[in-house]
C-alpha cells in the first residue's frame, strides 16, 4: 500500500513538471531579453526549491518521531536526546537554507537581475 501512495506521489510530480514544460516551450526569445535556455533555469529553480522544502519536511519529521519515541522508551535520558534534536535540526536547517539560497541565486543569475 506504501509503494502505491509513492507511485502515486511520482507519476503526479512528473505530471506536474511536464505541464509545467508548456510555458517554457511557448516562451519567444526575443520577449524581455530571455532566451529558451535561460527561461527554463527559473522553472529548474522553482522545482528544485519545492524538493529541497519536502525534503526538509520529510527531515523533521524523522529526527522529532525519533526522539520522541526514544524519550518515551527511556524519560531518563530525555535532555540529552532534546539536547541532540537540536543540534541535528539546526544542521538540517543550514543544509536547507544553503540549497533555497542555491535556487534563489540560480533565480537571479538568469533573470538579470
Amino acid at each position: 500500500m506504501k509503494a502505491l501512495k509513492m507511485l502515486w506521489f511520482v507519476l503526479t510530480a512528473v505530471v506536474v513538471v511536464l505541464a509545467s514544460t508548456t510555458p517554457l516551450f511557448a516562451a519567444n526569445p526575443g520577449d524581455a531579453g530571455t532566451s529558451f535556455l535561460l527561461s527554463g533555469s527559473s522553472i529548474g529553480a522553482g522545482v528544485g526549491a519545492g524538493i529541497v522544502m519536502l525534503g526538509a519536511g520529510y527531515g523533521f519529521s524523522r529526527i522529532g518521531s525519533a526522539a520522541l519515541e526514544s524519550m518515551a522508551r527511556q524519560p531518563e535520558v530525555a535532555n540529552r536526546v532534546g539536547t541532540n534534536m537540536i543540534v541535528i535540526a539546526a544542521l538540517l536547517e543550514g543544509a536547507t537554507f544553503f540549497a533555497l539560497l542555491v535556487c534563489l541565486l540560480i533565480t537571479l543569475l538568469h533573470s538579470g537581475v
